[in-house]
């Protein structure tokens, strides 16, 4: 895989799954009790915690697979599965609980602060988001390419910020429904790439044997 082609499959990747858009709603929602001014300040921790703890992922990701003795391509179709029950729930225009439960959406409402929990974790840096970076890490041809998806990682927590800022500054403005058309396009993006870390994980091990 070239360097061009991963960087843009790193950055799509982790955008989808982040997916800011869909969680617009629900942030609105966890905040309503909070002014202009307190929803970005909870947008900007929590962006920043997210974005450090996808980074870690991605530097212990190959620790990870030696520790445990899982092979890449068994991760990678585990992975794959994961990403496809996300982007199922994605296509019927909901927020799946592998990012966050309705339990842990509800206690959100009832907190002053959100944002460590559950706005940066598990919402924005759940089990599907650690997958995608760690299964991304997997794929890094060398140290430049782990740098791209570093920076990546990084371009997509200050996008996320930039798109809650925007809501909290003009949360009247967003249409449900606009969203829900988005966060399905965003859900068929992501079974695609589900389907195809699952394929490379199957021609993985078939060539492993």
């Amino acid at each position: 895989m070239s360097l061009i082609d991963f960087t843009i499959l790193s950055f799509s990747s982790l955008f989808v799954i982040v997916d800011p858009v869909g969680l617009i709603p629900t942030f609105l929602s966890i905040t309503q009790g909070n002014t202009v001014e307190e929803r970005l300040r909870m947008a900007r921790l929590a962006t920043l915690t997210a974005g450090g703890i996808l980074l870690v992922a991605a530097l212990t990701g190959q620790w990870i697979f030696k520790v445990f003795g899982v092979t890449i391509p068994a991760f990678e179709i585990a992975g794959g599965i994961v990403l496809l029950v996300i982007a199922l729930d994605m296509l019927q225009g909901r927020r799946t609980a592998v990012k966050a439960t309705k339990e842990e959406e509800a206690e959100g409402t009832r907190k002053e602060d959100v944002a460590i929990t559950p706005l940066a974790v598990p919402m924005m840096a759940g089990p599907g988001a650690i997958t995608t970076v760690i299964l991304l890490s997997s794929r890094a041809a060398g140290p430049l390419s782990q740098v791209i998806l570093a920076a990546n990682i990084v371009v997509v927590s200050a996008l996320v910020f930039l798109i809650l800022r925007i809501a909290s500054l003009h949360a009247h403005r967003f249409s449900v429904i606009a969203m829900r058309i988005a966060m399905r396009l965003m859900g068929l993006l992501l079974a695609t790439i589900a389907v195809q870390f699952i394929l490379n994980g199957i021609t993985s091990a078939h060539l492993l044997h």
